[in-house]
């Protein structure tokens, strides 16, 4: 009886074929959803080009790149580029926290690398609307994921370059985030991870919405 229930599941799914057009666009769901500000992505795209002539990424898989510091800053800290996340290492095992806390709200000064680019006018217009915290641009390479985890804060995304094969996931609600001037909120005080399934990387300005 179990098998030939088996097979009648399989074959009335099998009487139509799954839809495979929305794949490249994004689905709003719980903890994510698309903001009414827009922004010019070919002239962030092309101011980037110009200031990673005079800077470079940190890190590999997980590249970084700091847009803003805080007041006085020198160099730059494992905090710049990373912080407080929770995550759980076994099923059904307690959470755990993991590397230091960030206070977001110091994060007020703009990298003078950035200073009289379109980034300067988007890290104005994000303040203006939010308080922000910590601003990157972030490069996923190919054929790779974040861990599953969650932060203190939400975040607001900005793809700059991307492909159908990126996937953002908030708990159990994944999408495509494309590249077309969209601002995204995601709330990621969930479990929540990035994945980069694509040919080429995948390019997202990633600011930190400070809540404390």
């Amino acid at each position: 009886m179990t098998a030939a229930t088996d097979r009648q599941k399989i074959a009335q799914w099998l009487k139509s074929a799954p839809e495979t057009e929305s794949v490249a666009g994004f689905v709003p769901g719980p903890g994510i959803c698309k903001l009414d500000m827009t922004v010019d992505i070919e002239n962030l795209n092309a101011d980037l080009s110009t200031i990673l002539k005079k800077t470079s990424y940190h890190g590999d898989t997980f590249k970084v790149l700091p847009v803003n510091h805080r007041p006085g800053q020198g160099k730059i800290s494992a905090t710049d580029l990373s912080g407080r996340y929770y995550l759980r290492l076994k099923s059904g095992g307690d959470e755990v926290a993991m590397e230091e806390y960030v206070d977001e709200a110091a994060y007020t000064e703009l990298d003078p690398v950035f200073c009289g680019t379109s980034f300067e006018d988007l890290f104005h217009e994000l303040k203006a609307r939010f308080t922000l915290g910590r601003m990157r641009i972030l490069s996923k390479t190919v054929y790779s994921c974040n861990s599953w985890h969650r932060d203190p804060e939400p975040r607001i995304h900005i793809p700059l370059v991307t492909n159908p094969g990126s996937l953002f996931i908030v708990n159990h609600h994944a999408t495509h985030l494309p590249a077309d001037g969209s601002v995204y909120f995601t709330d990621t005080r969930g479990y929540h991870t990035a994945l980069n399934g694509g040919l080429e990387d995948r390019i997202h300005i990633v600011a930190a919405i400070a809540t404390t």
